[in-house]
């Protein structure tokens, strides 16, 4: 194994499990792929239904929000724990109590009848969707050759894509005619499926390596692994102190009408879903320049709106830019965290599951301070210092090697 200090990171843990497979189990990945898309699409729901959510249960919007708070305190305290409290089980076995766990959310979310029910409800899903996230990649790097980790995390990450395009508008028009029970329902229907395909497709993968959490502080204490968490904070706290408000940029900058910018929001995501797939094709060449590259384009799309997004077509333009770029995000940070600490690969992805969300919350509430203060504009001016810087680190101290 590789000195994790040189920054080369091209150990693995077993050639058995990782360039010695003679089959990449790709039904497997795909399986993955659609309980991150169960997951994803649970998360965003109340997004899309908050007005008649609050309405039924008799509380004001920010108060029904919250569901959203406990989602993200939950998955933040499940990522790094859920590799330790399960370390004596089949991965296989972990993963199908997660997804079980989110159709169990979703009905009881469907069933709640007030606040109190609905927030256990959504913390059942942060809990099923930070153990998911933190093995998702190690249970890949097991699945298919360590070559291959790139493109496995790409059709991960694909149900995140998906769900971002379809997740919100489907769940509003789902709602609006049936009512927004019935969107967690059908939210439900589909994480049943996704277990069925896991059940069908999943291998027996026993654990690999005991964790604990003095093993959480030895992954941390690798020079790459530092490193990566520290791409990871100021991605996610610049992209979400930025595209929080990009719909009051859109309607006072360039001043767009709402049918297009749900247009606009629309490219985005379609945007995203591409973007992941290129961050899988430059990540099996080059880790160094998916990494780099992705936080770099972000801050161009920033600059571009600060500079001339009074433009339509430049803002629409930047905004798609944008969306491409940061669906490119998660593929080479989920491979360079595995190859980092391959070893270790499930405290690796607990630790940038952890740090990714706790970096969501500071960049929603930087950004809403300097909004507050200062203007829209600065909050995109925040993101793109944020993402060059890291975009310089991962050129300058990022991965040497690809393989």
């Amino acid at each position: 194994m590789t000195e994790p200090a040189t920054g080369v990171i091209d150990a693995v843990l077993d050639p058995a499990e990782t360039d010695e497979r003679a089959e990449p189990a790709w039904g497997a990945v795909v399986s993955l792929a659609l309980g991150v898309f169960g997951l994803v699409t649970a998360e965003f729901l109340p997004a899309s239904l908050l007005t008649p959510l609050a309405q039924d249960l008799g509380v004001t919007e920010g108060t029904a929000g919250q569901a959203v708070t406990a989602t993200a305190v939950a998955g933040a305290i499940a990522a790094p724990t859920m590799a330790i409290v399960t370390k004596r089980l089949d991965r296989r076995l972990v993963m199908w109590g997660l997804t079980v766990l989110l159709i169990l959310s979703n009905l009881l979310a469907a069933f709640a009848s007030s606040l109190p029910v609905l927030l256990i409800a959504r913390i059942m899903l942060g809990i099923s969707l930070g153990g998911f996230w933190s093995m998702s990649a190690a249970m890949a790097m097991r699945l298919v050759p360590m070559r291959l980790m790139p493109r496995a995390m790409s059709i991960i990450l694909t149900g995140v894509s998906v769900a971002t395009v379809c997740a919100a508008p489907v769940g509003a028009y789902v709602g609006d005619i049936w009512g927004w029970r019935t969107a967690f329902m059908i939210a439900a229907v589909v994480g049943a499926l996704a277990l069925l395909v896991q059940i069908a497709t999943l291998p027996k993968l026993p654990p690999a390596g005991v964790a604990s959490f003095r093993t959480l502080f030895e992954v941390l204490k690798r020079p790459m692994i530092r490193v990566a968490l520290l791409v990871v904070v100021l991605v996610a706290s610049g992209h979400f102190a930025g595209f929080t408000y990009v719909r009051p940029f859109l309607e006072k900058v360039p001043a767009l009408d709402i049918e297009t910018i749900s247009l606009v929001l629309l490219a985005y995501g379609i945007g995203g879903f591409f973007g992941n797939f290129a961050g899988g094709f430059m990540a099996e060449r080059s880790l160094k320049t998916a990494v780099g590259l992705a936080p770099l384009l972000i801050a161009v799309a920033a600059l571009l709106l600060l500079t001339i997004g009074a433009s339509p077509a430049v803002a629409a333009i930047a905004v798609a830019a944008w969306g491409f770029a940061f669906g490119a995000v998660p593929v080479g940070l989920q491979t360079w965290l595995v190859r980092a600490a391959p070893d270790q690969a499930e405290s690796a992805g607990g630790l940038m599951v952890a740090t990714f969300q706790v970096a969501i919350a500071l960049g929603a509430v930087f950004g809403g301070l300097l909004v507050d203060n200062a203007g829209v504009a600065s909050a995109f001016a925040y993101c793109g210092i944020a993402t060059s810087l890291a975009a310089l680190a991962a050129f300058l101290l990022g991965p040497r090697s690809a393989t």
